[in-house]
């Protein structure tokens, strides 16, 4: 017996793309209530996804910056 593939979820990128892509049909209202329904039941398992990611970048921020807790914080400029 062969077992099934597993699939590795999403990336961070990913999950964020696909749940802006269920908003947007969630926003055209054309869907079926089972369908709207299975699309949010999908977007709430993205967001603990991205939800998870972005906790894990945290901590990894917070595990360099402890390394070095001689360093100053610096201010982001989002303005290249």
């Amino acid at each position: 017996m062969t077992k099934a593939p597993e699939h590795s979820p999403p990336t961070f990128e990913q999950a964020l793309a696909e749940l802006e892509s269920i908003v947007d049909a969630l926003e055209q209202d054309e869907m079926t209530l089972e369908q709207s329904l299975d699309a949010f039941e999908r977007g709430i398992g993205l967001t603990r996804t991205c939800q998870q990611a972005l906790e894990t970048a945290e901590q990894r921020v917070r595990i360099l910056t402890d390394a070095r807790p001689d360093a100053e914080p610096e201010a982001f400029d989002t303005h290249d």
